[in-house]
């Protein structure tokens, strides 16, 4: 499918037509659109609720690798949240990913069933110095200060499972934990609020995304700048409650999307952040980060986290080899 070709051998419309199609058809004619997939490995997929061994796994897995604690203002829906298996599919055309997804679940029927899906659009982090950061739904810009590829040092720094990171589980160097948080955005509060209030509450321009402390976008913000009231970036910014220099120099790959699922009970948008991130360590490069979000950013106001999820994802793979193969031999 990354290539353009049906899920099947056989194709969603060359078979007999007395058997069902070994592909659903919903992607013919369509390019492969970038399509990529990738795949982990969550807690339950080696130890129960109850501690139990499922599938022989349970001396595998990763010390790092469980539930992730409920965070102070935590509203999770159990039916978004967790598993035993990830499955992201990400494409220029949102056709193409479904298709995907589509097709492997139909594939697993029988083995594995979808748990929860979320489709999100566009990005909310720039990733390479190629691209232009872009907004989320609160209208701001987001991901200005996000690992960027080029950053090979910070990549392997704060992103790859090295050898040696977990004697246990050394399968998974080379890998990364993937870091799911479905945050819903009260947008409609949101838009209620003055611009000074919203940018103080980021800690950015709107216009810009320049910090509040001058300069142009990608300017280092000055947190020491008084203003009239206290430092100009206000103590309880996002941009300051997650910056490096206050979390011991944790840095995290975010490659989050936006969502709309139509509206909620009271006919507000049920809409907002789905956030993705790939670290290192979960329990130095995430747990942290949103312990201090959680207690002291006043964007929090504004969000309510209602699914969380934590996977482990392998290494890629190389011809003749499968999805998790140094973990399953």
């Amino acid at each position: 499918m990354t290539r353009g070709l049906p899920a099947g051998e056989i194709g969603p419309t060359e078979g007999a037509v007395d058997l069902p199609p070994d592909d659903t058809g919903e992607a013919i004619g369509l390019p492969a659109s970038g399509l990529t997939i990738t795949f982990g490995f969550g807690p339950s997929l080696f130890r129960d609720a109850g501690g139990r061994d499922r599938f022989g796994l349970a001396d595998r897995q990763p010390e790092a690798l469980r539930t992730l604690p409920h965070f102070p203002a935590d509203a999770l829906d159990p039916s978004r949240s967790y598993g035993d298996l990830c499955v992201q599919a990400c494409a220029d055309d949102p056709q193409v990913a479904v298709h995907a997804i589509r097709n492997l679940a139909r594939i697993g029927f029988g083995t594995v069933a979808v748990r929860w899906s979320q489709l999100g659009f566009g990005r909310t982090s720039t990733t390479s110095t190629a691209q232009s950061t872009p907004r989320n739904l609160f209208g701001f810009k987001d991901g200005t200060a996000n690992i960027k590829a080029e950053e090979e040092s910070a990549v392997a720094q704060h992103v790859w499972v090295a050898d040696g990171d977990d004697p246990g589980a050394g399968w998974l160097a080379g890998g990364s934990y993937l870091v799911a948080r479905r945050f819903n955005m009260n947008i409609e509060v949101w838009d209620r609020q003055s611009l000074g209030d919203q940018e103080d509450f980021v800690g950015r321009t709107k216009a810009s995304g320049a910090p509040l402390s001058g300069g142009s976008e990608l300017t280092e913000p000055d947190f020491a700048m008084p203003g009239s009231d206290g430092p100009v970036i206000p103590r309880d910014a996002h941009v300051r409650v997650v910056h490096p220099d206050f979390n011991d120099g944790a840095r995290m790959l975010r490659r989050g999307y936006n969502f709309v699922d139509g509206t909620d009970a009271l006919g507000g948008l049920n809409a907002g952040l789905f956030f993705i991130a790939f670290v290192r360590n979960p329990d130095t490069h995430f747990i942290p980060i949103q312990n201090r979000m959680a207690e002291a950013d006043a964007l929090m106001e504004y969000v309510q986290v209602t699914g969380s999820a934590l996977f482990a994802v392998p290494s890629g793979i190389g011809p003749g080899e499968y999805v998790g193969q140094a973990l399953f031999d």
